[in-house]
C-alpha cells in the first residue's frame, strides 16, 4: 500500500486503496447514499478516519451538492458568544454539518464578515447578535439570527427575551427595597439598545422614571471597568443592572477597589449566566440564558431551512423562537443601606 505523502490532501482514491474498494463505493459511503453494505461502510469509514480524510467542501458545492456547511458570523467582544459557538459546533455535528466562522472586529464590519464566507457556498447562515436589522443575505440563503429581533419575514430568529430579563432584574431589586437603580449599558449595538429600552420600561412600570439612569458601557470587562469608574465619580446608586456578566463582574471589582461594599452599599446584577459570573469573590446575581438551547434551536432552524424551499415560517410553523431567562440569585444583591 502506498502511503499518502505527508502534507498532501487525502483523496477518495487514497481511501479506496486503503479500504480495498472502488472509488465509486467510497463516494457512495461518503455521501451517505444507498448501495454499500454495513461491513463495507464501516471499513470505508475506518479507512477514512485512519488517513484523516476530509471532504473537499468547495468541490462538493461546485458540483451542485449541498456543502453541509453552515456559515456563522460572530462578535469577539462578549464572552457569551463563545459559549454559543461551542453549542453551535456540537449541534452542527449532531446534524452532520460543519461550521465556517467569520468574526466581526473593530476593523471588520458585518458586510465584510458575511462576504468572506461566500466562497464556501454554505447551505445556511447563522448570525450571532448582528449589528444590522436587515441581514445582508436574507432571501438568498436561509438566515437565522441569534439574540436579536429582525422583522424581515425571510429570516428566522432565536433569542432570549430582553424584556423578561430586565423586568426580572428590576423586579428583584425593587423587591429588596431599591429605587435608585442604574443601568450600565452595552454601547451602540442593537442588543444593547433593546436591553436599554427594556430597563427604562421596567423602571417606568414601577413608577421609578425619575430614578432611571443609564451609564455608557459596552460588552467587555474593560468597558465594565470604565463604566464603574464613572459611577464612582458621581452619585452612587444603590443598585446596578449591567448589560452582561462581563460588565457586571468588572464593575463589581472596581467598586471593591474603591472600598464600595457589594452588596452592602451597591447591589449588582448581570445578564447571560456566563461562567465568569462565578469567578468573583461573591457569586453574581444574574439572568441566565441557555446557550446550548439557543445554539441547538438555531442549527435546527438553519438545517430545516436548507432542506426546504425558502419562505416565511420556521420548521415548526413559527418564524421566531423566544426563550425565557431565569433569575439566579447570588451574593451580589441585598437590601439597600439604610438612609443616614
Amino acid at each position: 500500500m502506498t502511503p499518502v505523502p505527508e502534507g498532501s490532501r487525502v483523496t477518495l482514491e487514497d481511501v479506496a486503496r486503503h479500504a480495498g474498494v472502488s472509488r465509486a463505493l467510497v463516494s457512495i459511503v461518503m455521501r451517505g447514499a444507498k448501495g454499500a453494505g454495513e461491513q463495507t461502510r464501516a471499513r470505508v469509514l475506518a479507512a477514512a478516519d485512519e488517513l484523516g480524510y476530509r471532504p473537499d467542501v468547495r468541490a462538493r458545492a461546485l458540483a451542485g451538492q449541498r456543502s453541509r456547511l453552515i456559515g456563522v458570523t460572530f462578535g469577539v467582544a462578549g464572552s457569551f458568544h463563545f459559549d454559543l459557538l461551542e453549542g453551535l459546533y456540537a449541534a452542527a455535528r449532531d446534524h452532520g454539518h460543519e461550521l465556517v466562522l467569520s468574526a466581526l472586529t473593530r476593523g471588520r464590519d458585518e458586510q465584510a464578515a458575511v462576504l468572506s464566507l461566500q466562497d464556501f457556498r454554505f447551505d445556511a447562515l447563522v448570525m450571532l447578535a448582528p449589528q444590522t436589522p436587515a441581514p445582508l443575505l436574507a432571501g438568498t440563503v436561509p438566515v437565522v439570527v441569534v439574540g436579536w429581533q429582525v422583522d424581515d419575514p425571510r429570516v428566522d430568529v432565536v433569542r432570549t427575551s430582553d424584556t423578561s430579563a430586565l423586568d426580572q432584574a428590576v423586579d428583584h431589586l425593587v423587591g429588596l427595597g431599591h429605587r435608585d437603580v442604574v443601568h450600565l449599558d452595552g454601547g451602540s449595538g442593537l442588543v444593547a439598545a433593546s436591553r436599554r429600552s427594556a430597563y427604562a420600561a421596567a423602571m417606568a412600570r414601577h413608577g421609578l422614571e425619575r430614578h432611571a439612569r443609564v451609564v455608557s458601557g459596552g460588552e467587555t470587562q474593560l468597558d465594565g471597568m470604565r463604566a464603574a469608574r464613572e459611577l464612582i465619580a458621581g452619585p452612587l446608586p444603590t443598585a446596578v443592572v449591567a448589560y452582561n456578566d462581563d460588565v457586571a463582574v468588572a464593575a463589581q471589582g472596581v467598586l471593591a477597589q474603591h472600598g464600595v461594599d457589594v452588596p452592602g452599599r451597591v447591589s449588582v446584577v448581570g445578564l447571560d449566566g456566563q461562567e465568569v459570573s462565578g469567578l468573583s469573590p461573591r457569586v453574581l446575581t444574574t439572568l441566565v440564558q441557555d446557550p446550548v438551547a439557543l445554539a441547538r434551536a438555531a442549527i435546527e432552524r438553519a438545517v430545516a431551512r436548507a432542506e426546504a424551499a425558502p419562505g416565511p415560517g420556521g420548521p415548526d410553523g413559527g418564524r421566531e423562537l423566544v426563550l425565557e431567562p431565569v433569575l439566579r440569585v447570588g451574593g451580589t444583591t441585598a437590601a439597600p443601606p439604610p438612609h443616614p
